[in-house]
């Protein structure tokens, strides 16, 4: 098929989609983990095939440590299949956004409003490595109503099409009850070339939002070449700010967890920023715990200084770990096991240097003080602000939202960690008995708008099919 081609159908599974049962839904997510628990084994292989690839990428340097890191779809003893498996339940389990009243209105005697929740349409979605995207995305849009079209990385092309074969078998194959508008096989297509992405970025008159999950030269490219809808964050600069009275095993537990849990993810902290009365009673024992797991430090002056003071870093092979901050250092995502600490003198101007060196990703204070905490959070322009907690929570599968399409930095639509939500859409439905505008306004025989609020649970799963 051409791009067109794969747009086109995409359109007219959307369409069909809007008259899908939420039965029907939860029917074709239960199949879907059958058939990858049936093809588990022949995915797993052509993860492994991938995987085996990749490597010799990564020694010929032509692809980096972290992007392999994210390939694998089998983790120890089979654990992120597993998890995989148990996101479909997840999503499965989820109510049925669509048909949602959110708000209904009395304009008048006889002319009702309601704001109901819809699907968005057609969603491409465009992804580098984590071939789990593939699953996660395709039950999203199941369960909320959408079409997609799916492009992953080739790096993971066999993972990719072993996944999404599955999926569309699962489709083909659900049975449909007497009476039901069978469910369009086409609502999970999956496209391969580059050259496809590019004709399919300028088809605004099939696709309605654009998903990119990838580096930020992927993001960029796609924010600037397309009039369609992106949803999604072009860079994942965390920072973790350790305040006045940060208490020391909450700042231990959580910097070490936000940069080492998994460093290749966009929810890593990047920069430490640190006040300089904690520089030796905390920052000196995160540092030592951070040196100990591995963490290469790039500390400006003053960091550095209590680094050598407090002789935490005497062993050479330690002290291979640590560098002198560099001013790219701040502003930089890692994605590996690296950090950059900078020590500051105030709250406040920790919370300038990451609205000036940060992505509006999620941000973290340690402290024990509310009043500073709550400065922090209203202050800091991110999508997720925390108060003594890793910024490794920012996800949406931890959120509660089954999985998660991205996580947005955007101000409209959606913003941070969006499942479903992101997803969906609105629109209004206004039930009249004939009435026109002309009979509303000042003077004779007009009539006055009522504008009363008719209780959600009146009208609430109003339009639920």
């Amino acid at each position: 098929m051409t791009a067109e081609q794969v747009a086109r159908s995409a359109r007219e599974a959307s369409n069909l989609l809007q008259t899908v049962t939420s039965a029907q839904k939860s029917a074709v997510l239960r199949r879907i983990k059958q058939v990858l628990e049936e093809r588990r084994e022949d995915i797993i292989a052509a993860n492994r095939s991938d995987k085996e690839a990749a490597q010799k990428e990564v020694e010929a340097g032509h692809l980096s440590g972290s992007l392999f890191k994210r390939l694998d779809i089998e983790g120890a003893g089979g654990e992120k299949f597993a998890t995989l498996l148990q996101g479909v339940d997840d999503v499965d389990r989820i109510p049925d956004p669509i048909g949602q009243v959110t708000m209904a209105r009395r304009l008048d005697d006889g002319l009702d409003l309601y704001r109901v929740v819809c699907p968005v349409g057609v969603c491409l979605v465009i992804f580098e490595a984590r071939p789990e995207v593939v699953v996660n995305i395709a039950c999203l849009a199941i369960k909320s109503g959408n079409a997609a079209i799916l492009k992953g990385g080739k790096e993971a092309n066999q993972t990719n099409n072993a996944l999404a074969a599955a999926i569309q078998h699962a489709i083909a194959t659900t049975p449909v009850q007497e009476g039901q508008t069978p469910f369009p096989e086409r609502a999970v297509q999956v496209v391969s070339t580059r050259d496809e992405i590019n004709s399919l970025l300028d088809m605004d008159r099939y696709v309605d939002i654009v998903i990119p999950r990838g580096s930020n030269s992927l993001v960029r490219h796609i924010q600037n070449n397309t009039r369609i809808p992106v949803l999604g964050h072009a860079d994942g600069i965390c920072s973790t700010y350790l305040d006045t009275s940060a208490d020391l095993h909450k700042a231990i537990h959580t910097v070490v967890d936000a940069k080492t849990h998994y460093p290749a993810a966009c929810n890593s902290t990047e920069t430490l920023l640190v006040n300089n009365t904690v520089l030796e009673s905390v920052f000196v024992p995160v540092a030592a715990a951070l040196l100990k797991a591995g963490v290469r430090i790039h500390a400006d002056s003053r960091s550095l200084k209590a680094i050598e003071s407090a002789g935490i870093a005497k062993d050479p092979s330690i002290a291979a770990q640590v560098f002198a901050a560099t001013d790219k250092d701040f502003g930089h995502e890692f994605t590996d096991l690296d950090i950059a600490v900078r020590v500051v003198d105030s709250l406040d101007e920790a919370i300038d240097h990451i609205n000036s060196h940060g992505s509006k990703h999620t941000d973290a204070i340690i402290t024990e003080d509310r009043a500073s905490a709550e400065w922090f959070m209203r202050r800091v322009d991110a999508a997720g602000v925390y108060w003594n907690a890793s910024t490794r929570f920012a996800d949406g599968f931890r959120y509660g939202f089954g999985a998660e399409i991205g996580v947005s930095t955007n101000k409209t639509h959606a913003r941070g960690p969006a499942g479903l939500e992101g997803l969906t859409i609105y629109k209004y439905y206004l039930f009249g008995n004939g009435q026109g505008a002309v009979d509303y306004g000042v003077g004779e025989g007009k009539h006055n708008f009522l504008h009363e609020d008719i209780p959600l649970d009146n009208v609430r799963d109003k339009f639920v099919l």
